[in-house]
């Protein structure tokens, strides 16, 4: 596999903060269909915990937020979707936080919508076809 002059090859992971790492688990796993690869204790009251999207091999780092620093973040990520339209209905059925409509803005954007997850951490969703 190629690489960077600097040997970066990959992005591996996102960290986002989880106030309730145990209610993060819940809601990626359930909600999003997320599967949980890593969940280890580390440190003095630490634990590591990674979620990816079942077919993924980058994933999303739920830890701790160090203190002073905020929750509810944008956090950046984008994850895909075949069918938008689908995947907004399924999480607006499940209660999940989700933008009242599909934003369709004509190309060459693709439909997207924003979601929220317990923490307030802010997440797009795209229809990639």
């Amino acid at each position: 596999m190629p690489t960077t002059a600097s040997r970066i090859g990959q992005i591996n992971l996102v960290i986002i903060p989880s106030t309730d790492q145990d209610r993060s688990i819940e809601f990626y796993e359930n909600e999003l269909g997320f599967e949980k690869r890593t969940d280890a204790a580390f440190g003095d009251d630490y634990r590591w915990v990674e979620v990816y999207p079942p077919s993924g091999t980058t994933g999303i780092a739920l830890a701790p937020p160090l203190p002073g620093k905020p929750t509810a973040v944008e956090t950046g990520i984008c994850l895909t979707t075949d069918d938008i339209d689908a995947t907004h209905a399924h999480l607006q059925s499940l209660g999940v936080d989700v933008d009242a409509e599909v934003m369709r803005m004509g190309d060459p954007v693709p439909p997207t919508f924003w979601f929220r997850d317990p923490d307030g951490n802010t997440l797009l969703i795209v229809e990639q076809g």
